[in-house]
């Protein structure tokens, strides 16, 4: 099966999480993938092949360096698809030969991928693009992981002759709600490293990522009929427009870039007797991160103050923390990731994620865990495409990647 081939596979499963539920999986959508990728592993004549009660996908390509000692190396990529917009009967579409121009994604909607407005589409000019028919989600986040790393189980099942050590295969559910390492078993995958699959544009290597946390802000209003209300009523609604009118209104993504932080209002809802709006709090930087909490907490101090205690609670949960720290004593695995790339004739580009991956968590679980480009772009919504070639090429670099990690770190 050519990668092409099974990409397009993976994508026509739905397989978005959903962070309503308390399952794990949280959709039982995500089981139908995680089936056909047991199989498909299987199939190639992976070793230890399991999928736990929690839908985690797990094999192993045994070493083939005979008596040679090199430690175990992990590949992993998440299965679920993102909440954030819709992923059932995805209808992807092939450009051929990229011209450089406009893409109509859908007539109908007036939804164009423009160059202008998405800068990478240059870097692709000639190559075959996958994008979306403009009504949902195009699943590279993270299939198009989950296709390059099978693609090179594949490689390595009908290569016998490229030198590896024992490589640990993981595909993980539910990373696009922030649970995709809950119960990821470390000890029992078998790396003593790994990388996940699950980054941008070609060349990107990633080991520092966001400080993550959720904070709800619940508001209890006074409900009073209109009629009789004055000085009597507390609209939930507007005392919720109003928190959100006293936050920082330049530090959102739309207004951040590299290493910035933000604060993303990615719900609201209300009446007039309750009300709620969740935030993403972000920040690379731990101190700063602890202080962007501390500022949401004392926006609800205002409200309580004005008008009255417990009008608002605040309520937040760390998600994950920055991996730089768990990374920087395994150097290592930068370089020979940079090696891979250049000795494919890709220039590797040391870049922040804006964002969080299963390795960020994995790291502060013991096994280091960088991320690795996919050549996918604009996740998460209709506008997601990804280049072919793009995807081709990572796939050989995680085949020299297993090469060149076996020959420098063999003892």
């Amino acid at each position: 099966m050519t990668l092409k081939e099974r990409f397009l596979n993976y994508v026509s499963y739905d397989t978005q999480s959903s962070q309503d539920s308390e399952t794990m999986p949280s959709t039982d959508k995500q089981w139908t993938l995680a089936r056909l990728l047991e199989k498909e592993l299987l199939d190639l004549g992976a070793v230890n092949v399991r999928l736990s009660e929690y839908g985690y996908v797990m094999a192993e390509l045994p070493s083939n360096m005979g008596e040679a000692k090199v430690p175990a190396l992990g590949f992993i990529a998440h299965m679920d698809t993102s909440p954030d917009a819709p992923a059932e009967n995805i209808k992807p579409r092939i450009i051929e030969n990229y011209d450089g121009g406009t893409i109509v994604l859908n007539d109908k909607k007036n939804m164009v991928l423009d160059p202008k407005e998405f800068e990478s589409l240059k870097k692709h000019i000639g190559e075959t693009l996958i994008v979306t028919d403009g009504t949902t989600l195009l699943g590279a986040d993270d299939k198009a992981g989950v296709a390059e790393i099978m693609t090179l189980v594949e490689y390595l099942a009908t290569h016998p002759e490229a030198p590896h050590g024992k490589i640990c295969i993981g595909f993980t559910p539910d990373e696009e709600i922030g649970k995709g390492a809950d119960k990821f078993d470390v000890s029992g995958f078998g790396a003593d490293f790994a990388y996940t699959v699950d980054g941008g544009d070609l060349g990107e290597i990633e080991f520092e990522n966001f400080n993550g946390a959720n904070a709800g802000v619940f508001v209890q209003g006074k409900s009073i009929h209109p009629g009789s209300a004055k000085n009597k009523m507390i609209n939930a609604s507007l005392v919720a427009t109003e928190f959100a009118s006293l936050m920082p209104q330049h530090e959102i993504p739309s207004h951040t870039e590299d290493y910035e932080g933000f604060y993303h209002l990615h719900f609201i809802s209300g009446t007039v007797e309750e009300a709620e709006l969740q935030y993403l709090i972000r920040d690379h930087d731990r101190e700063k991160f602890e202080d962007r909490k501390c500022f949401i907490r004392s926006v609800g101090d205002f409200i309580n103050n004005k008008y009255g205690e417990n009008t608002v609670q605040v309520v937040i949960h760390d998600q994950y923390f920055n991996m730089r720290e768990q990374i920087l004593p395994h150097m290592e695995l930068i370089d020979i990731a940079k090696k891979a790339m250049e000795a494919e004739g890709i220039t590797p580009e040391i870049v922040p994620i804006r964002g969080g991956t299963d390795g960020a968590r994995l790291s502060y679980m013991g096994l280091p865990c960088p991320n690795l480009c996919t050549g996918g772009q604009n996740f998460h919504g209709p506008y997601e495409y990804c280049s072919l070639d793009s995807m081709e090429k990572i796939s050989m670099v995680l085949v020299r990647l297993t090469e060149m990690f076996a020959k420098e770190m063999s003892e």
